[in-house]
């Protein structure tokens, strides 16, 4: 019958070779681990074979797929297990980092082997950086000498920049901080660290992951105090990691406090109170007056939207500074207190632009409502400026600069001159 549906032909009896590249490959990392292992044992402690022998097997060897196997047998000698045991049933090497001299110089050798081999194969450098963080973690599988040798490692590749100092969250890890190995674990580290480098890169990098505030996790909750992480680590000749901590900890206290001022500043407290609160912050917090008068002129330049139009930001600009006078006032009653007012105007105009113009217009308000004097402006100007923009601001100050000398030798009395506006 026409309308009838024909039946579909079936194929029977036939059977479908799959294609090679669309097998999936079991992963199987004991032939890999055979074929490294072998290849280390016939190089032995020769570490530049050992980064030839690396470099070669790249190309026939599936590095990619066996990463962490190949990173466990450079470290331990062989395949790791959860816990940081090496694995058991397989061949090992005796020639890895965790059988080598305990010395600053074998573990730069090691580090320059890690270093060429991930230069090579760059799909490596994530891997490794996981690897790293594992082997954190693993601490407590690994004997002293094991974790030494692997926080020199670790130093070294943190100062050569073959690692993220992100890696170090690994060491935040409970049982580690309970056991007293993060701490311990950090002073090896960061002695190697700083000893390659200096501790100014190791902060920059800490702070480009958002580590440098978090070095107290080190220790347990009750005993996460600067003082205690002072004592520990001066104690362990890293006094510069203290001083990084304090340093953390007063930029911390005084971001709150510039917090604290801005909140009461825009709810309208009385300046009386706010300088009084002020006051009493210095005498509380140890914090000297021209750290005081930074956080002051920060808290007040944050409480406005400034307009992008030059002319018009400098009327802003004056007009906001006229008003929080008394404040700046209260907080200039040293002569280096004005300089340091100086400077932070000078580094806030240079680094937002539409206040370049604005720079003259500024101090000479500063200096007309008596919050610096002619002698900060002249220190300033002769040899206590900063270099940011050091031309720009030179040249606007010139001619009230010439007017206050010729004033002060005629021995006059310094009044703004009638030439100079600032309304």
């Amino acid at each position: 019958m026409s309308n009838q549906k024909q039946q579909k032909p079936t194929l029977t009896g036939q059977r479908f070779k799959t294609r090679k590249r669309d097998e999936k490959e079991r992963f199987d990392p004991t032939q890999f681990q055979e074929s490294v292992v072998q290849g280390l044992n016939q190089t032995g402690t020769d570490l530049e074979a050992v980064a030839k022998f690396l470099d070669f097997s790249g190309a026939k060897l599936d590095y990619r797929r066996y990463a962490e196997t190949l990173f466990d047998i450079l470290v331990a000698g062989g395949m790791l297990a959860p816990g940081g045991a090496l694995s058991d049933d397989m061949t090992r090497t005796n020639f890895c980092l965790f059988t080598a001299p305990e010395d600053v110089k074998t573990m730069k050798a090691y580090a320059q082997v890690f270093n060429k081999l991930i230069r090579r194969y760059k799909y490596l450098e994530k891997g490794f950086e996981e690897e790293i963080k594992k082997l954190l973690l693993f601490l407590n599988g690994f004997s002293e000498s094991e974790r030494n040798k692997l926080a020199m490692l670790t130093g070294i590749l943190l100062a050569n920049g073959n690692l993220s100092a992100s890696i170090l969250s690994s060491l935040f890890n409970d049982n580690l901080v309970k056991e007293g190995l993060s701490p311990a674990f950090a002073v090896k580290l960061f002695k190697s660290w700083i000893s390659e480098k200096d501790i100014n890169s190791v902060a920059a990098s800490l702070r480009k992951v958002g580590m440098d505030n978090r070095l107290m996790e080190l220790f347990p909750v009750n005993k996460r105090s600067y003082d205690h992480f002072s004592k520990y680590f001066t104690d362990a000749e890293l006094k510069e990691l203290s001083d990084f901590a304090r340093n953390q900890q007063s930029l911390g206290a005084r971001k709150e406090l510039q917090k604290e001022l801005q909140e009461q500043m825009s709810q309208g407290v009385s300046f009386k109170e706010i300088i009084a609160y002020g006051k009493e912050e210095i005498k509380k917090s140890s914090i000297s007056e021209q750290m005081m008068i930074g956080i002051v002129w920060t808290s007040v330049m944050s409480l406005v939207e400034w307009n992008k139009k030059e002319e018009l930001v400098t009327e802003q600009a004056i007009k906001q500074l006229k008003q929080h006078s008394p404040l700046l006032k209260a907080f200039t009653t040293q002569g280096l207190s004005e300089l340091t007012l100086l400077l932070r105007v000078q580094d806030y105009c240079y680094d937002n632009i539409h206040f370049m113009k604005a720079f003259q217009k500024i101090v000479l308000l500063l200096y007309k409502v008596e919050v610096v004097s002619e002698e900060a402006i002249l220190k300033w100007y002769t040899k206590a400026h900063l270099a940011k923009g050091k031309s720009v601001f030179l040249e606007q100050m010139k001619k009230f600069v010439e007017w206050l000398k010729n004033a002060e030798e005629d021995g006059e009395s310094v009044l703004l001159p009638s030439c100079i506006d600032v309304s």
